[in-house]
């Protein structure tokens, strides 16, 4: 199929910024096939040419790699569907309903491959070391508490101890001795 067949949604609610646009570039660059099993959802417009419900910012990339072809198999029509099936399908396509397990990743993914894929890993340089096994013997008599929260609340605990002092530990120290 020729690319000038296809277009760029122009409702299309999500935006991709240039880091993960560069990520998203080098991942078709180095992975096509995974198009062959997850093409792009389009409908086609009235100026006859398609555009994506599902897959926008995956034709960008594809646009930014210079190709003029792709094959027809990247491409999945829905123009028997209504209207409002097609806002729901480009919003539900796009909704992140789930949450990575980061001990899991942390155990059997190797951090920079996750970040160059495009996953958020918190503390990247340090992430394969997160589930090691707690020292304590040098703790004299301390505990240690492990605290699970999702992504979202992590990066407000985080930021909200931040706010108190310079590392979480020192944080926790403070508000303990109010």
């Amino acid at each position: 199929m020729k690319l000038s067949k296809l277009k760029q949604n122009p409702r299309n609610p999500r935006i991709i910024r240039d880091d993960k646009f560069k990520k998203l570039v080098e991942s078709l660059r180095s992975f096509p096939e995974m198009m062959e099993k997850r093409p792009m959802v389009c409908v086609t417009d009235i100026d006859g040419k398609l555009y994506p419900l599902g897959g926008n910012m995956r034709l960008r990339a594809i646009q930014e790699l210079g190709m003029k072809d792709v094959p027809d198999s990247w491409v999945v029509l829905a123009d028997d569907w209504t209207e409002e099936k097609r806002l729901e399908f480009t919003i539900k396509d796009n909704a992140s309903f789930g949450e990575w397990d980061f001990d899991q990743l942390a155990n059997e993914w190797d951090a920079a491959q996750l970040s160059e894929w495009g996953v958020d890993v918190p503390n990247a340089d340090d992430f394969s070391d997160k589930n090691q096994e707690v020292d304590v013997d040098g703790l004299d008599g301390e505990m240690v508490i492990k605290l699970n929260y999702s992504e979202d609340d992590y990066w407000k605990v985080k930021e909200a101890l931040s706010k108190v002092a310079a590392t979480p530990e020192q944080a926790v120290y403070q508000l303990l001795n109010l």
